[in-house]
């Protein structure tokens, strides 16, 4: 297998026609169906898991403004974790999507093996360090009066790294192989049941915090189980997780890794512009104004749900025709992906716009939070424009990571994060005293100008690309 190579899996399997499933067979047809099909399973589920994430923030706002913060300063680190496990996923399903697509289905099953190898040993080493000096690092953070609300959430979560790392890179491999519906169907599972045993360990078990946690964990490891059965028991997946007889193989976590290692540097970028948000609006205005970004930032995500679905499967349509080098259909992918999700982000931010008191009332029904509203508000019809120009850049980078190209996408990230969203909200914010609106407004222009970069960007290399087939 020659996975250091741009197109991986050179040499194509014999049974390969005769192993294709649906999945497959969407994912190497028409690029502009197979976004939409592969999008769409994903979108479903991906509401799934922001509604009961939505649901963590909306139940523990009940207990206070306190439970809120402290939640809210372990955020930035779970979005590290869950950041670093998405980011080896793209690795993941880049690296089977392109054995896919160059018809090497021994590659496939190699390449997935080692990916979920990957996962454990990672998720190891990060469960012992955010398990163990969590404290210190939410003391760093400023959580100041709600560490020990930080401290009692957050070490239950991390505890429960393993189950959130080797479940997004079982996604990560039923993406590459064109099943997200199965995907779709764990997601499911995770989701309902979070929403479940919130409000029961949260209130009715009188666990507080910690309550929301544990289900988290509960919800996650359910998910592992189904997986397993799905790979290691009923084995009717296209790719084969090979157990018995595994060899590891420097090359291929060479080729994981570096689409994986960049692109979970861009979630680890969103992290960090997270916690600088928290440190601006902590020096603003308190404890208060990381309570609203942070669950604010809960409703972002949801409503960048389908543009997250859309952008998963252009990595996987992207890898499959790179591998095939079918590259004018890498160019109809990015251009179809851009057109439809403009159109999504500029309903969504109508609809955030107009329907901002209605959604702040999800986080200020209890006499404790009450007092939150307008800043809830003013968050909200600020990041109305961030929506449309999202595509831009997101897309763009998922193009890269599909095609193998993940230091690329993360210099597009870095500039965003860094060069552009941080020092706009600092700017605007402190130096020309708009406080939390100056935050909230130099995260849109920072994204507005990275999300035009790489589109640019993405299409000069697209040209080559096409020049070159």
């Amino acid at each position: 297998m020659a996975a250091q190579a741009d197109r991986v899996g050179d040499t194509p399997d014999r049974a390969f026609d005769e192993q294709v499933t649906r999945g497959v067979s969407i994912l190497r047809g028409d690029p502009k169906v197979a976004v939409r099909k592969l999008a769409g399973p994903m979108i479903v589920a991906m509401l799934l898991i922001a509604i009961y994430n939505l649901a963590d923030a909306v139940w523990v706002s009940g207990i206070g403004s306190d439970a809120l913060a402290g939640v809210g300063f372990v955020t930035p680190l779970f979005m590290i974790l869950m950041g670093l496990s998405n980011g080896l996923g793209a690795g993941a399903t880049s690296v089977v999507a392109r054995c896919i697509g160059a018809r090497d289905k021994e590659g496939a099953d190699t390449a997935a093996t080692h990916a979920i190898l990957t996962a454990f040993l990672v998720s190891a080493v990060l469960m012992v360090i955010f398990v163990l000096y969590l404290r210190p690092i939410v003391v760093l953070l400023g959580a100041g009066p709600v560490t020990d609300i930080s401290v009692e959430y957050g070490q239950i979560v991390f505890l429960g790294t393993i189950f959130f790392l080797v479940v997004q890179m079982a996604y990560a491999v039923l993406r590459a192989e064109g099943d997200t519906k199965r995907t779709m169907y764990a997601m499911a599972v995770s989701s309902v049941l979070n929403i479940i045993l919130d409000p029961v360990l949260i209130y009715w078990a009188g666990l507080g915090v910690a309550g929301a946690a544990i289900a988290t964990v509960i919800s996650i490891a359910s998910v592992l189980v189904v997986l397993a059965y799905w790979f290691l028991v009923r084995r009717d997946t296209f790719v084969t997780l090979k157990i018995r007889g595994f060899s590891p193989d420097v090359r291929i976590f060479r080729s994981i890794l570096g689409v994986g290692i960049p692109a979970s540097l861009e979630y680890l970028l969103l992290s960090v512009m997270s916690l600088s948000m928290n440190l601006i609006l902590v020096t603003i205005a308190g404890t208060d104004a990381v309570a609203v970004y942070t669950s604010g930032w809960r409703i972002v995500m949801f409503a960048i749900v389908p543009l997250i679905g859309i952008a998963t499967s252009v990595i996987a349509v992207s890898g499959a025709a790179y591998g095939a080098r079918e590259f004018e259909k890498i160019r109809t992918v990015h251009r179809y992906s851009i057109r439809i999700g403009v159109a999504i982000g500029f309903v969504t931010g109508i609809l955030t716009y107009l329907l901002s008191p209605q959604i702040t009332a999800l986080f200020t029904y209890s006499p404790e939070s009450a007092h939150l509203s307008p800043a809830f508000i003013l968050f909200f019809q600020t990041m109305c424009f961030f929506y449309p120009f999202i595509p831009l850049g997101m897309f763009s980078s998922s193009v890269f990571q599909g095609t193998g190209h993940g230091v690329t996408s993360l210099v597009i990230s870095l500039l965003r994060a860094l060069a552009f969203d941080i020092v706009f909200a600092f700017i605007l914010g402190i130096v020309l005293g708009l406080g939390e609106f100056g935050v909230y407004s130099g995260i849109v222009v920072g994204n507005i100008i990275g999300g035009f970069i790489g589109y640019l960007w993405a299409g000069v290399f697209l040209d080559r690309l096409v020049r070159i087939d």
